[in-house]
């Protein structure tokens, strides 16, 4: 098995960043520091450590669904001393988000230990929507809402195009729907920062066909086997 897949089949974090973790030389196997990626492993025999602690596979999966308040960092430390989420989801099991949020946004989150799951749903080519409600300080305008349609452009370069729909507006606040598929980094409040709007409150609704429902902030719930099979069907 390749050693990034069995870190992150073991719960340590997506392959992509168990890829960062290989290169800044964090991993061992067998006493022996690795670092070049692709690196062949085998599970059942070798021993994987990571910063000193013991990896191995789960005995079984676990899939969550979380609403994220406002005010909580999505990593197992954080190096400001801030609440993370894993104060609010218990779990013998190593559990890492899919994607994430930012400390000042809330809404859905997938949480598993299953790394060719959260592979599946987090990989680019499978163009897996998300859906947020955001409320921005004072009006926008028809032509703004048409450059954020088209892709704004941040340091000289076009952002993804994105879905927008004004949903309400009254005299302090405009309530919108975003919908994209990408998911570059900071991307929604990125984009309106570039049309010069401040985000009162950000939060994810959808990811793919899962929504967030009814689950009130910092509530979470395992995920039914309708919303597992929404995500991972052939695409």
């Amino acid at each position: 098995m390749r050693l990034n897949k069995f870190l992150s089949n073991s719960g340590v974090a997506s392959r992509r960043k168990c890829d960062e973790i290989i290169k800044e030389g964090k991993v061992f196997v067998n006493g022996r520091q690795v670092t070049e990626l692709g690196t062949q492993i085998n599970e059942k025999k070798d021993k994987v450590t990571v910063e000193g602690k013991k990896i191995s596979l789960p005995s079984s999966f676990v899939y969550i669904k979380f609403n994220k308040p406002k005010g909580y960092a999505c990593t197992a430390h954080d190096e400001k001393g801030r609440k993370t989420i894993y104060d609010l989801i218990p779990s013998e099991e190593r559990l890492f988000s899919i994607g994430r949020l930012d400390y000042d946004t809330e809404g859905l989150l997938l949480l598993t230990n299953d790394g060719d799951f959260a592979n599946k749903v987090a990989h680019p080519k499978y163009s897996i929507e998300k859906e947020y409600r955001v409320t921005v300080e004072g009006e926008i305008k028809e032509s703004e809402l048409a450059v954020m349609r088209k892709g704004v452009v941040v340091n000289g370069e076009r952002m993804p195009s994105a879905r927008v729909e004004k949903l309400s507006q009254d005299e302090k606040y405009t309530k919108l729907s975003v919908v994209i598929d990408e998911g570059q980094n900071r991307q929604v409040r990125r984009m309106f920062e570039a049309i010069g709007k401040n985000i009162h409150l950000l939060k994810r609704v959808r990811i793919g066909s899962v929504r967030l429902g009814g689950l009130k902030r910092g509530d979470y719930r395992d995920m039914t086997e309708e919303e597992l099979n929404s995500l991972v069907r052939p695409m």
